[in-house]
């Protein structure tokens, strides 16, 4: 289901209120797990800040909605 893209990164609140709206109980989860969470339950690969190195070329998901803050942080 695609979503639209965010231009700008997610606040943790945000990413709550999302998981919420999805079924997802986000506890205390760290912020790096509650995002793959939701990236599955969206039927994306799980990827956050793990695909789309500089070996393996950019990222292929431009609609996730965790992109922006996904590339930012990886090098």
């Amino acid at each position: 289901m695609p979503v639209q893209t965010a231009t700008k990164p997610m606040t943790m609140e945000e990413i709550r209120v999302k998981a919420k709206g999805i079924g997802i109980n986000s506890g205390k989860m760290k912020r790096e797990e509650l995002i793959r969470m939701i990236q599955a339950a969206e039927g994306y690969t799980p990827c956050y800040k793990y695909g789309g190195t500089k070996s393996e070329g950019p990222c292929p998901y431009t609609d996730c909605c965790f992109r922006p803050d996904c590339l930012k942080t990886r090098i």
